[in-house]
């Protein structure tokens, strides 16, 4: 039988974006409550220092 989920993925930018959502959705399965911006921030590598425009 043939298993539609399982597919070799070629794209980087699709693989990052899968691992991205991955960790965010391990993270707030793991809180206690909804994860702050700063949490969000972190999880995607965003640096909050670039994000003061």
């Amino acid at each position: 039988m043939n298993d539609q989920l399982d597919v070799d993925i070629h794209d980087v930018n699709v693989l990052n974006e899968i691992e991205m959502m991955t960790n965010l959705i391990i993270a707030t399965s793991e809180s206690d409550g909804p994860l702050t911006q700063d949490q969000i921030d972190s999880i995607l590598g965003i640096n909050n220092d670039t994000n003061d425009v």
